[in-house]
């Protein structure tokens, strides 16, 4: 009797995996935008790092960091109090090439200083791509980066831990920071009862000697696995910023006392904690009293991250799609030459590429502001919108990519469930937004010539462009009435995709009148694919999200 032969075992009809690519050269928005902001000459860097993280190895990676979560071991054999945070070796290797790759600190020089040139325009492509891949163990490089900033407050110590931070190896043994190859750092500022209203904190500082003994909680303290921790507290002239280490100078493991792991919705392969102190040795930077005026150095940077990585998630999301749909069939015909589908895809694919346009201009502001005080106006105002809009803009943006692989694109076999899960956080952490709307508002009133000038040029360089002088005479009306906080979501999302049609005109002048055309000269429809655009347009924006 022969063994019968089944048709539905034979698999045709389905996409292949969309890996070993190089991420950066085949991305033709991300490889303009670098170019159009200075990091030109880092082609070849980032050639050769797109292709190392588009390979089918690192995406076995990410899948296995998030599928074996973080475990707190609290104590060990012996009940010693250690409360160490276990990852899988995957996590760990994501976390080493991150690193070897200068993620988490070549924007800064040896010595803790900006590092100039295009160092954050380059940085930043490597930040996008790998959020493609794997964003959960971002946290901690992006957190290590922006540590840097405050710790300048705090030149003594800047120069002790700076030797460490600058290497690019990634050491995980549990030590004294002081004893290892490179370290990584995280942050703590939200309690129980203030959450985003940080001067509710409780959390009190006494000094001893010249240190200070921290007792308290922090009801999110991110990356526990950290060397060392950025947390606010009450010192005697009020809120404080302090760098608490993992260990004390003595040696011994510091009174930093984990008490759960969050269960998170999304970042799963990173770890995030609720930890009280208890007596917590920790040294001051900066001023007394100056705590967020300190950490909000940090927080800005943090900022820059969640909106790159959004648009890398959006990114990721568009290429899986539109690989899809060049490779299925439906009704005898690919998904990609279906109509309906190439307006869903190519609105998308316009979408990302503003989006990427306008973080790169982003950063150029970022890499210019030591030197162009224009340049440190753009930063600081539209530092928030842009976080804003971008990070809204990424849970519904994955959705609609997770839909055009249909059932595909919902189990967790693929990435897409993965990226919408993780869509949200960005928007929440560093600000949410109702906050960032509140700190453009404080931008504007606090330096409203340098905010009036720089309104004036994105008019200029938007200038012909459909509805974008409508947009600026609104964006100006509604941030001078006296209840402008009633409207600062409408005001900051206008700002923000006026900025995005400025970035993007400077890179690719006839998409970004098409973007203009289809956000600013009219409100974008609630979907993807529900705007008119040319056949040759769509062509076009899909040839160049993801060049055949």
């Amino acid at each position: 009797m022969t063994q019968s032969s089944f048709s539905t075992h034979e698999v045709f009809n389905q996409s292949p995996p969309f890996e070993d690519v190089d991420l950066f050269t085949l991305d033709k928005p991300l490889v303009a935008a670098v170019a159009a902001n200075g990091g030109g000459v880092a082609q070849g860097e980032l050639a050769q790092f797109g292709k190392h993280w588009g390979s089918s190895a690192m995406a076995e990676r990410g899948r296995i960091a998030n599928e074996n979560t973080p475990k707190l071991r609290t104590f060990d054999s012996r009940g010693n109090r250690r409360d160490v945070v276990e990852f899988h070796p995957a996590y760990h290797e994501l976390m080493a090439h991150s690193a070897h790759a200068g993620v988490h600190n070549s924007t800064w020089t040896t010595d803790g200083k900006p590092a100039g040139g295009a160092a954050e325009v380059v940085r930043a492509a490597k930040f996008y791509i790998a959020a493609q891949v794997e964003t959960g163990h971002l946290c901690p490089i992006t957190m290590t980066r922006a540590a840097v900033a405050p710790l300048a407050s705090q030149p003594d110590l800047l120069a002790r831990t700076m030797p460490v931070i600058a290497t690019r190896s990634y050491d995980p043994s549990f030590m004294p920071w002081w004893e290892k190859r490179g370290m990584t750092l995280g942050m703590g500022m939200t309690e129980k009862q203030g959450g985003t209203d940080v001067r509710a904190n409780m959390t009190r500082a006494a000094r001893d000697g010249d240190a200070y003994r921290i007792t308290g909680h922090k009801w999110f303290m991110s990356a526990p696995m950290c060397d060392a921790f950025l947390v606010l507290a009450q010192a005697e002239e009020g809120l404080s910023c302090f760098f608490m280490p993992r260990f004390a100078p003595d040696g011994s493991v510091n009174a930093i006392h984990f008490q759960r792991l969050k269960d998170k919705l999304g970042n799963r392969s990173n770890a995030s904690s609720e930890v009280e102190f208890h007596g917590a040795y920790a040294e001051r930077i900066g001023e007394e009293g100056k705590g967020i005026r300190t950490i909000i150095q940090m927080v800005q940077l943090t900022r820059q991250d969640c909106a790159i990585a959004s648009a890398g998630l959006m990114r990721s999301g568009l290429v899986h799609a539109l690989h899809h749909a060049r490779h299925r069939s439906v009704f005898q015909k690919h998904l990609a030459d279906q109509p309906l589908m190439q307006a869903v895809l190519s609105d998308m694919a316009l979408h990302v590429e503003a989006s990427i346009a306008l973080v790169m201009r982003l950063c150029r502001a970022f890499d210019r502001t030591p030197d162009d005080a224009k340049e440190a106006a753009y930063m600081r105002l539209l530092t928030p919108a842009i976080k804003y809009w971008t990070c809204k803009s990424a849970p519904g943006f994955l959705y609609e990519a997770m839909e055009c692989l249909g059932g595909n694109g919902y189990v967790e076999e693929g990435i897409l469930a993965r990226h919408y899960r993780e869509a949200p956080v960005n928007a929440i952490w560093e600000g949410s937004g109702n906050v960032m709307c509140l700190d453009v508002l404080r931008a504007l009133s606090r330096e409203a010539d340098a905010a009036a000038a720089i309104l004036q040029e994105l008019a200029a360089e938007t200038h012909g462009l459909s509805g974008a002088g409508e947009a600026v005479a609104f964006i100006g009306k509604a941030f001078r009435r006296p209840d402008s906080e009633r409207v600062a979501r409408l005001a900051v999302e206008k700002l923000a995709l006026l900025a995005a049609s400025a970035a993007l005109n400077g890179v690719m002048p006839r998409h970004a009148e098409l973007f203009a055309a289809t956000r600013l000269a009219t409100t974008h429809a609630g979907m993807y694919g529900a705007v008119e655009l040319a056949e040759s347009d769509m062509r076009a924006l899909l040839e160049r999200a993801l060049p055949h």
